[in-house]
């Protein structure tokens, strides 16, 4: 029960991370849940949650780094090998040994292998929060990869020098040569090996649809398990379980790209489940870092031993060191990957790139595997302080970076903005035309004529973001249309309840309507709405079965006639249009917007009036393969955002438009008026 209530807690914070996030949206929400971690520890039950590395290591670093290497774009890596190797190889040695000696003269407490161990776990950046910070800037595409492609690999080369420098701290033994080789074996072996075993996994799984095993949720298992079994087997071998899982990751999606094996409804929900877990994942890892600041902070400052002041400005020394090495070594190694005779250096970029690299998961639960006594037995010199010192850095480089970035990051001219107007218009285009694709792969003899359905009504789509060039909506129109859209749910409703107040409606017919209203609210009220819609459709089905009066409520369903439902939602639609086009609380172009919605969708349903009622199979077909459609597009959206071609807010426009497209057809579809 006890840890039923700590995982409930923690899921609460990110909740609740998001909303204060939103009401300051300045402040990463990294941040913002480290702070929300730390305040929980003063709470009157005593939360606590002590850090465990190892399992730390395994259950959230590994999956996340696993899922950034499929999502990479590779070519681009490939094309800045060298820059990423400089920065995550050479960089990282030497801040071993330049900070190694510099923590020591700061501090002389701090033994000289001690310090190299804390330089050599200060050194690697943290992948999931440049990703934070990066999201809120809009950072050239090259400098974005750059920072991606460093801190995939950064952090193995980070833990192998710590392991080494903590190994000669207990033991006073070190070999340089036997370091260096043992760096190569294991990083070169857990590529390898993560490499084989995806290879291998990859194998079982086709091996598996070959005996007929088609299961979506088996193969979505499988994967989902995949990293945790490189990472594990990788260690267990003592080699690097996190480049095990970038290699995995990055396979995993070659085989995607290149395969026909992974079909578009296990991409569907396999997409699906992923975010549902990287957004647990992203957020438990800060919340937990959180937890451990308070107790961190408390074995300092009750200390007599130690100064306060002098701690925190040790901190800041470090820091600022760490800062100017990263700065001096991306000075230099533009020189060195530059071709010879050009003598500019792009100091914009340098600076950027030198702010960006900012510490975390990986340097705090590192840090908590510093023994707690040395090979004589003696208790280890410091290890407060060097969390302490390892915790302070985490902060003040999320701090500088969240503070500096966006001061520094290019603001837009009229030409930038032109420039990406045609960017999210060509992004908008790939992905109606990705849509259609995935529906003709998805065709055989059973749905060709819903296939021509959904892919006329997105042809229909792509003539009019070709025709309108795209209509650019703010973050304040979003939010105006979204506020209508709900209020038209709103008055369709309360016209439903008068209706069925006089007498005109019955209780089954009310059910139908608030399953419909429930579903296009769904839209705009979750940001995982397909996963919980999905959800909600599977435990009414499963209450369906067990409760005999709802299964006679949807036999009952059965029965009534198709045409009369059509009508009635008719009726609630022209009532809502009715009162929308009277408001006058938002922008006449918002409301034409919504307008305009209901317009259409009362013509459709006009339309399917005059039509003979059409078979359940095929409006079941046409709206999972309008599902997979939209699920192409934001799959589409999402590539393009991850190759440098659109950025955050311009993903986030795109997507708001399919959700808008998505309502629209939940809106409209009374075939399927018997789910969920």
């Amino acid at each position: 029960m006890q840890l039923f209530l700590v995982v409930l807690v923690l899921l609460l914070l990110l909740a609740v991370s998001q909303v204060l996030q939103r009401m300051a949206p300045f402040i990463p929400l990294p941040v913002v849940q480290m702070a929300l971690g730390g305040a929980v520890v003063y709470l009157p039950w005593h939360f606590h949650v002590s850090l465990e590395p190892e399992l730390f290591f395994m259950l959230f670093i590994a999956p996340l780094l696993f899922n950034d290497g499929k999502r990479t774009p590779r070519d681009e890596l490939w094309e800045l090998k060298l820059p990423i190797v400089l920065l995550a190889v050479g960089l990282v040695f030497v801040t071993v040994f330049a900070g190694g000696y510099f923590i020591h003269a700061l501090i002389p407490v701090i033994p000289l292998a001690a310090a190299f161990a804390l330089a050599a776990i200060l050194s690697p950046t943290d992948a999931v929060a440049v990703s934070a910070i990066a999201s809120r800037v809009r950072l050239p595409s090259n400098i974005q990869r750059l920072l991606e492609g460093e801190s995939l690999m950064n952090d193995a080369s980070g833990l192998v020098a710590f392991k080494f420098a903590i190994a000669a701290a207990v033991t006073g033994v070190f070999s340089f040569w036997h370091a260096s080789w043992s760096f190569l074996v294991i990083s070169l072996g857990g590529l390898l090996l993560g490499g084989a075993l995806a290879l291998a996994i990859i194998w079982a799984r086709m091996a598996l649809r070959r005996f007929g095993i088609e299961d979506v949720s088996v193969h979505v298992l499988i994967q989902i398990v995949t990293p945790f079994i490189l990472f594990y087997v990788a260690e267990h071998l003592g080699l690097s379980g996190i480049l095990a899982a970038v290699a995995g990751g990055i396979l995993h999606a070659i085989e995607q790209d290149r395969s026909g094996f992974t079909s578009i409804e296990q991409k569907f929900v396999s997409e699906i489940t992923w975010n549902v877990i990287l957004f647990i994942m992203n957020g438990l890892v800060f919340v937990l870092l959180g937890l451990q600041l308070p107790d961190i902070a408390h074995s300092i400052f009750s200390n007599r031993a130690y100064d306060n002041f002098s701690a925190i400005v040790n901190v800041l020394l470090i820091y600022a060191l760490l800062l100017a090495l990263r700065f001096a070594w991306l000075t230099l190694s533009e020189r060195l990957t530059k071709p010879l005779g050009s003598r500019s250096y792009d100091w914009r970029a340098i600076v950027l790139t030198s702010l960006s690299g900012v510490r975390g998961a990986v340097t705090l639960a590192g840090a908590f595997t510093i023994p707690f006594a040395l090979g004589s037995g003696g208790p280890f010199p410091e290890r407060d302080l060097m969390l302490f010192i390892a915790a302070g850095v985490i902060l003040v480089s999320l701090a500088v970076a969240s503070i500096a970035l966006p001061l520094l990051a290019e603001s837009p001219d009229t030409n930038e903005e032109a420039r990406q107007r045609e960017l999210e218009l060509r992004a908008q285009i790939l992905a109606i035309k990705a849509a259609n694709q995935a529906v003709r792969l998805a065709i055989d003899d059973s749905n060709t004529h819903s296939a021509a359905i959904v892919i006329a009504a997105n042809d229909e789509r792509l003539s009019d973001v070709k025709r309108t060039k795209y209509e650019m909506l703010s973050r304040k129109s979003r939010e105006e249309e979204m506020y209508l859209r709900q209020l038209g749910i709103a008055e369709e409703r309360r016209f439903m309840q008068q209706l069925k107040e006089q007498g005109e409606i019955d209780q089954e017919e009310a059910v139908v309507l608030q399953n419909v209203f429930r579903r296009v609210e769904m839209v705009f009220s979750n940001r995982f709405h397909v996963f919980y819609l999905l959800l909600y459709a599977l435990l009414n089905k499963v209450l369906a079965v067990f409760q005999p009066a709802k299964r006679r409520l949807y036999d009952s369903l059965r029965a009534k006639d198709r045409k009369s439902f059509i009508k009635l939602r008719i009726a609630t639609a022209a009532y809502a249009l009715d009162k929308l086009q009277v408001n006058e609380t938002c922008a006449d172009s918002t409301v034409s917007r919504v307008c305009g919605h209901y317009r259409q969708m009362i013509n459709t349903l006009n339309n399917r009036l005059a039509a003979p009622d059409p078979m359940d199979v095929q409006e079941e077909q046409v709206q999972l393969l309008r599902m997979l459609s939209l699920q192409a597009e934001r799959e589409a959206l999402q590539l393009e955002y991850r190759q440098g071609n659109i950025g955050r807010q311009q993903l986030s426009k795109l997507q708001f438009q399919v959700s808008m497209h998505e309502a629209e057809v939940l809106d409209s579809n009374w075939g399927n008026f018997l789910q969920a």
